[in-house]
C-alpha cells in the first residue's frame, strides 16, 4: 500500500481554480481506477474527474461548494497498486455522457436498487441527471443503471421516466388549515447557481442597463410560420419564433454594429463583431445556460432553427462543449408561454445587448380607425448605456420591429 495524492489538474482555458460541484465518493470508500470521484465546476462547464488509482479514499479537499486551486491536493488515496501518473487527463463530463448515451437502457423492476462497488450506497450518475431527478421527484435508488459498475446513464433515466414510474408518495402529516408553519429549508448556493448569482450581480453592478420595450404585431409572422410548418412532413421539427427572430436580428445588426459587440474591461476596448454568434438563454435542470449558435449570418432559416434546437438540447442534457457555452456576441432570452408582458433582461457580459421575448397574445388594436384582433408581442431589450446610446438601442428595436411585422423583408437580398 502507498499513499497517492491526486491534485486538481489544469482544466483548460486558463482556469486557476474550480468549485467542487459534487463528491461521488467519501472517506473510506474503496474505488477502482477510472471510477468517477467528483464533478468540478469551472466558469465554462462541469468536468467529471476519475480516480487515477485503485484504492481507499483517505481524505478529500473540502465540501461541495468549496473552491480548489489548480495544483492543490484534491483527494488522497491509500493506493492498492502502482500509482498512475498525476498528469493523466481528466474525463470530461460532456464526452463521457455522450459516449454512454449510445448504450441501451436496461429494463428493471421499479424496486431494483443501484449496486455500489464502493459500499457507500451512493448512486453513480452525472450531476445533470441528479438535478433532473430532484426537479422531477425521482428517487435514483429505484433505477438500475446500465453503465459501468451500475452507473445510471441518461438512457436509463429516460427509460424509467417513459415507463411512467413515479416515486413513492411521501407521507403527509395532516394539519389544521389554521396551524402556523414554522419550518425553514436551507439550500447552499453552490455550483452553477452560484456562478449565475455572481455573474448577475456583477452585470447589474457594473453595467448601467438601458431597457427599452416595444410591442410588435406578429400576426403576419405567425401566419408565415404556420404556413411553413404546414409544409413539413409528419415528425419533422417545427419552426419556432426564435428562428425567425434570429434571422431578423442578423439583418438588423449589420446596420447597428455597436449592439453586436463585447466590452473588454481589462483593455478598455469595445470589440465590434462582423459575425453574429447568437446566445440562446436556456433554462436547464442545472440553471440558466447560454449556448451559442455561431455564424448565424451564414445560415438559412431551417439551418438556424436546427442549430437553436441542437445547442439548446445540448445545454439541457449537459452534453454541450465548453466552446458551445461561450463566445456569443448578443443574446436572446425567452420565457416562452410564461413570457409575461414585459421583462428587464440582464446583459450577458461581456456583451452589450440582450433581447427578451415576451409571450404573444391576441388582443384588440386600432388600425385605420377600426378595432381589430391582432397577434401582439412585446420585445424587452437591455443595452449597456456606456456604449450603446439610448437612441441607437431604440432605433435597432424599431428596425427589428419593422422586419418582424413585414416578415417577407427578412429574406430579401
Amino acid at each position: 500500500m502507498s499513499e497517492f495524492i491526486f491534485k486538481l489538474p489544469d482544466l483548460g482555458e486558463g482556469t486557476v481554480e474550480a468549485e467542487i460541484a459534487e463528491w461521488m465518493v467519501s472517506v473510506g470508500d474503496v474505488v477502482k481506477e477510472e471510477d468517477p470521484i467528483c464533478a468540478m465546476l469551472t466558469d465554462k462547464a462541469a468536468v467529471e474527474l476519475t480516480a487515477p488509482v485503485s484504492g481507499t479514499v483517505k481524505s478529500v479537499a473540502g465540501e461541495e461548494g468549496d473552491m480548489v486551486p489548480v495544483g492543490s491536493p484534491l483527494i488522497v488515496f491509500e493506493a492498492s497498486g502502482a500509482p498512475a501518473s498525476q498528469d493523466a487527463e481528466p474525463v470530461n463530463q460532456t464526452e463521457k455522457t455522450s459516449a454512454e448515451a449510445e448504450k441501451p437502457a436496461t429494463e428493471s423492476p421499479a424496486g431494483d436498487r443501484l449496486p455500489s462497488d464502493s459500499g457507500s450506497g451512493k448512486v453513480m450518475t452525472s450531476p445533470s441527471i441528479r438535478a433532473r431527478a430532484r426537479a422531477e421527484g425521482v428517487d435514483l435508488t429505484r433505477i438500475k443503471g446500465s453503465g459501468p459498475r451500475g452507473r445510471i446513464l441518461k438512457s436509463d433515466f429516460e427509460a424509467y421516466i417513459s415507463r411512467g414510474t413515479s416515486p413513492a408518495a411521501a407521507s403527509v402529516t395532516s394539519a389544521s388549515p389554521k396551524s402556523a408553519r414554522t419550518g425553514t429549508t436551507e439550500i447552499k448556493v453552490i455550483g452553477l447557481r452560484r456562478k449565475i448569482a455572481e455573474r448577475m450581480a456583477q452585470s447589474a453592478s457594473e453595467i448601467p442597463h438601458f431597457t427599452y420595450v416595444e410591442e410588435v404585431d406578429v400576426t403576419a409572422l405567425e401566419s408565415l410560420r404556420e404556413h411553413l410548418n404546414s409544409k413539413k412532413a409528419p415528425g419533422d421539427s417545427k419552426l419556432t419564433p426564435l428562428a425567425l427572430l434570429g434571422m431578423a436580428m442578423v439583418r438588423v445588426l449589420a446596420d447597428f454594429p455597436q449592439c453586436n459587440a463585447h466590452y473588454d474591461r481589462e483593455r478598455n476596448v469595445i470589440i465590434r463583431h462582423d459575425a453574429v454568434h447568437l446566445g440562446i438563454a436556456t433554462q436547464t435542470p442545472d440553471g440558466l445556460k447560454v449556448p451559442v449558435v455561431r455564424h448565424c449570418e451564414t445560415l438559412g432559416l431551417e439551418e438556424l432553427a436546427a442549430e437553436i434546437r441542437r445547442v439548446s438540447g445540448a445545454a439541457r442534457d449537459n452534453t454541450a462543449s465548453r466552446e458551445e457555452l461561450s463566445g456569443s456576441t448578443i443574446t436572446i432570452t425567452s420565457l416562452g408561454k410564461m413570457g409575461g408582458i414585459v421583462s428587464t433582461p440582464v446583459i450577458n457580459q461581456p456583451e452589450v445587448g440582450i433581447i427578451g421575448v415576451n409571450k404573444a397574445v391576441d388582443r384588440p388594436v386600432v388600425i385605420n380607425g377600426q378595432v381589430v384582433i391582432r397577434r401582439m408581442m412585446n420585445l424587452s431589450s437591455s443595452f449597456d448605456h456606456r456604449f450603446v446610446d439610448g437612441y441607437d438601442g431604440a432605433a435597432m428595436i424599431q428596425a427589428l420591429k419593422e422586419l418582424l411585422e413585414q416578415p417577407a423583408t427578412i429574406f430579401m437580398p
